[in-house]
């Protein structure tokens, strides 16, 4: 079940990468239109974003998943998905506009399996006669290759596969208000684990059909008067639910710490306001108080069915957001309704939250006994803050991987006891989500990517620097004791057992390129080395991968 799991948060971290290109898609699409700047060929090149979303979501899914997001894997899924859904094409012998509905899927699939396929066999060793297609650029052609099973596949078992989609849009449109209500709820419940983000995939980008274009979103832009069920519902409480929930939480603040935690709630309220980010206030009260986070979850849902029984239809390329609800207001059907219902969900939030933090005396923000500290948590500016996120999280030694979605990082740890929560708040963290045994999500905001980004520059930087050195004797007398056990390798780094360390000599490691060592208190030492595998083998033993 674990696997699971941490399988389904990697590919809903990957899925983000495609779905972040859809706000210029439909700015482009929007802006293009007759009754704003009335230029066909603007609105062309955002209608072409949305034609090949399935392309577009094979080159993020496969990127997203491969180890450092090297690029080599997105080539990998492009070729995947021509092969895949030219390869089904001619068995169907059909024309592509019929192929459309499974855009999206087939570029998920071969997202999937090019990211993979990287993974396993992006060092893959040939013999010398077929060197040049050994490493990275075997890849691709694997990728090719498994793709001509996947359009075997959907060519011969085209039949089952269209009446199974139909049939799914069909229980879902069936189901009404209540599939409405549940996929609200289970939206926000599944925001804690980043799973949310498959729902959405399968709500706005494979329900329904209208002129080829399926889902709810792709619907939405092709002028389906029927589309937006699956996102008006967001509107009410991103735009005024929200918001109103950081005015309660301010308004319940002790006051001599108002002033202090105002800019916070500003600027977490105006984030949502207008970009429908909502991630960051989430999660100042979701662990807080959970059954007011439940609260809201019930509230979603109901919002979902209240627009839909007014007959209000909005659609977003982001989020339901001040800035989407204004660009496609006259693509919208009954987009005035937005305000009386926003400011019944304002006055609704306001008060159960209000209520709620006096009665349950919860700790928002600003509601800390006087004995803690009560600096404000602040965001250092994007670019400046890697090395002080490393040293929070334990040293460049102590992450094994570092990724991100829209608000989060997203990082797999060595000793997940060595991080620094304080030191993680004062950075500007708004919440902290462990999942598994060496898993870490610290919530940040939209500027989670940029701060991934820094702390990988970090660890680049800190790899360059000279070898600590080691008491010893020499490099080959790891040879003797390494096994499974004892050595494993990771991204950039091999990792050995301090017991089988303590007889290294660093300058003959440092011969072999080990650019740093660095010992954690959990008993494993790091060699930082940019190809570990290599070094483990000139060293002796085999290496059992970690991922």
């Amino acid at each position: 079940m674990k696997k699971l799991i941490d399988a389904s948060q990697q590919l809903g971290r990957a899925l983000m990468l495609p779905i972040a290109v859809l706000p210029v898609a439909g700015l482009l699409l929007r802006f293009g239109q007759p009754d704003l700047l009335n230029m066909p060929f603007v609105a062309a090149a955002g209608d072409a974003i949305f034609a090949h979303l399935g392309l577009l979501f094979a080159i993020g899914v496969a990127v997203g998943l491969a180890k450092e997001n090297h690029g080599a894997s997105g080539l990998a899924g492009v070729v995947g998905f021509l092969v895949a859904s030219e390869g089904a094409r001619a068995i169907l012998q059909v024309p592509a506009a019929d192929m459309a509905k499974l855009g999206v899927p087939l570029g998920i699939v071969s997202g999937l399996i090019a990211g993979l396929l990287y993974n396993r066999y992006g060092e893959i060793r040939l013999p010398s006669y077929l060197a040049f297609f050994g490493g990275r650029r075997f890849v691709p052609i694997a990728s090719g290759l498994c793709a001509l099973g996947v359009a075997a596949v959907v060519g011969f078992a085209w039949p089952a596969l269209t009446s199974g989609m139909d049939a799914l849009s069909q229980a879902v449109v069936s189901s009404g208000e209540i599939g409405l209500f549940a996929y609200g709820v289970l939206n926000r419940v599944l925001i804690v684990t980043g799973l949310h983000h498959i729902l959405n995939n399968l709500a706005w980008f494979v329900i329904g059909d209208f002129g080829g274009a399926s889902g709810d979103l792709k619907r939405f832009f092709a002028g389906d008067p029927a589309a937006g069920a699956f996102m008006s519902g967001f509107f009410p409480v991103m735009m005024f639910g929200l918001p109103a929930a950081c005015l309660a939480m301010y308004r319940s603040a002790k006051p001599q710490r108002r002033p202090a935690v105002a800019g916070l709630f500003v600027s977490m309220a105006l984030t949502s306001f207008l970009t429908g980010v909502t991630e960051p206030i989430e999660f100042s009260f979701m662990f807080l108080a959970p059954a007011l986070y439940a609260v809201h979850a019930v509230l979603t849902g109901a919002s979902m069915v209240t627009m839909d029984l007014l007959g209000a239809k909005l659609g977003f390329s982001f989020s339901a957001g001040a800035f989407d609800y204004l660009l496609n207001f006259n693509r919208a059907t009954r987009p005035w309704l937005l305000l009386p219902v926003g400011a019944v969900y304002f006055g609704l939030y306001y008060g159960l939250f209000r209520w709620c933090i006096v009665r349950f005396n919860l700790r928002t923000p600003g509601r800390e006994p006087d004995n803690l500290d009560s600096t404000p948590i602040t965001t250092q500016a994007a670019g400046s803050a890697g090395d002080d996120f490393v040293r929070a999280l334990g040293g460049a030694a102590n992450l094994r991987s570092v990724d991100a979605c829209t608000t989060r990082l997203r990082l797999l740890l060595n000793d997940r006891e060595a991080v620094s929560a304080e030191q993680l708040n004062a950075l500007g963290a708004r919440g902290m989500i462990k999942v598994g045994s060496d898993g870490l999500q610290v919530v940040l905001g939209p500027i989670a990517d940029q701060v991934a980004t820094d702390i990988r520059r970090a660890m680049a930087t800190s790899a360059q620097r000279t070898p600590t050195p080691v008491a010893s004797s020499k490099a080959a007398d790891i040879a003797a004791t390494t096994s499974d056990s004892a050595a494993r390798c990771a991204s950039g780094r091999l990792m050995v057992r301090d017991a089988e360390f303590a007889h290294v000599d660093s300058d003959k490691l440092s011969d072999l390129g080990v650019r740093a060592i660095a010992r954690l208190p959990n008993g494993w030492v790091h060699l930082l080395h940019p190809e570990p595998e290599q070094l483990l083998a000139k060293l002796g033993g085999s290496a059992a991968r970690s991922h």
